[in-house]
């Protein structure tokens, strides 16, 4: 692996923007950073060397022939429009997801895309972390049969994520800004989608139901069908001690178990709790490292080839689908 010479613009200085100014700053590129907070532009000088700090997207764009790429970490209220000023100076863009709040918006920057013939790379990260793209290998070869259901569960409490900050203070506890369970967990929406493809139909429940002080959703329960017969359930919730990350597939010839911690993937055929494990040495930052070399390659002209802003879209369509069922109580078609 080789070190490369980019100059890339960090916008949002948060635990997101830390990290990937960190990876990309270890394979040798350039750091400045955009964050209208002066303490979160001196917490991440203080990590990895930045050339210059902007407190407006405005004036870090204002020299914008001195950047190669932009990569946006701010929540996701402000994705779209700091996205299409950096399309707009014709710098690749790394978009943290999910693209926006709502499928218009996010359509509005798929076109900008478009038309000013500019790359945008979207990080839903999982698509990157290496037992996972086993898991989709092995399943597409047929390792346990014909898929029948898959069980998707994401279960972390919110004040366990930033411990260093106020739960209360994070932009996950705010509905405006783009928190909440459905937007910011759609990882899980995103991985069926990349597995399956869309769903003909979604059924859903989306509420703020415990303790927690937010007025953001924390709970999520939702079933996607698709076309094959394959139904998909998935649960979202921010409260949840301890923590659970896994994916249980289905299929008429064994199940398949991808459990984040522990880290590994399960297959079994028996009727009893006999599994054939594989267990994974892999960091959670790995999958990021897959990110930074997938946009690095972006910015030398490569296409996107993991996860697109169309990917993005499709899952913000699932999402709104998801609050139509919840608000009418029916099961909506897609």
């Amino acid at each position: 692996m080789t070190s490369v010479n980019k100059h890339i613009l960090v916008v949002g200085s948060g635990s997101a923007g830390k990290r990937h100014a960190r990876n990309l700053a270890s394979r040798g590129c350039t750091i400045s950073s955009m964050d209208p907070r002066q303490d979160r532009l001196a917490e991440l000088a203080e990590e990895t060397p930045v050339e210059r700090g902007f407190d407006s997207i405005e004036a870090a764009l204002e020299n914008s022939e001195r950047l190669d790429g932009v990569v946006i970490t701010s929540p996701p209220f402000f994705h779209v429009d700091q996205a299409i000023a950096a399309i707009e100076a014709r710098l690749p863009v790394l978009l943290e997801k999910p693209v926006s709040p709502d499928a218009t918006s996010a359509r509005k920057l798929a076109r900008t895309c478009e038309s000013h013939e500019v790359a945008l790379l979207l990080g839903y990260t999982w698509r990157w972390w290496p037992p996972l793209r086993d898991v989709k290998t092995k399943l597409e070869s047929g390792a346990v049969g014909r898929l029948r259901h898959v069980r998707f569960t994401m279960s972390a409490h919110l004040a366990d994520w930033h411990p260093w900050e106020r739960y209360q203070d994070f932009f996950m506890s705010s509905r405006e800004l783009g928190g909440g369970a459905i937007l910011d967990e759609s990882h899980w929406i995103d991985l069926a989608l990349w597995f399956f493809g869309m769903p003909r139909s979604v059924s859903a429940r989306i509420e703020k139901i415990s303790d927690l002080e937010i007025d953001a959703d924390d709970n999520v329960d939702m079933i996607l069908e698709f076309d094959d017969g394959l139904r998909a359930t998935l649960h979202l919730d921010l409260f949840g001690r301890p923590h659970e990350k896994s994916i249980r597939f289905v299929g008429e010839e064994g199940s398949c178990l991808w459990t984040e911690s522990p880290n590994r993937v399960a297959f079994s055929g028996s009727a009893s709790e006999d599994w054939d494990e594989t267990t994974y040495t892999c960091e959670r930052n790995d999958m990021f490292m897959g990110v930074t070399e997938e946009f690095l390659d972006v910015l030398d002209g490569q296409s996107v080839t993991t996860c697109s802003i169309e990917d993005g879209v499709r899952v913000l369509d699932v999402i709104e689908a998801a609050r139509r069922s919840h608000e009418e109580e029916r099961r909506i078609p897609l």
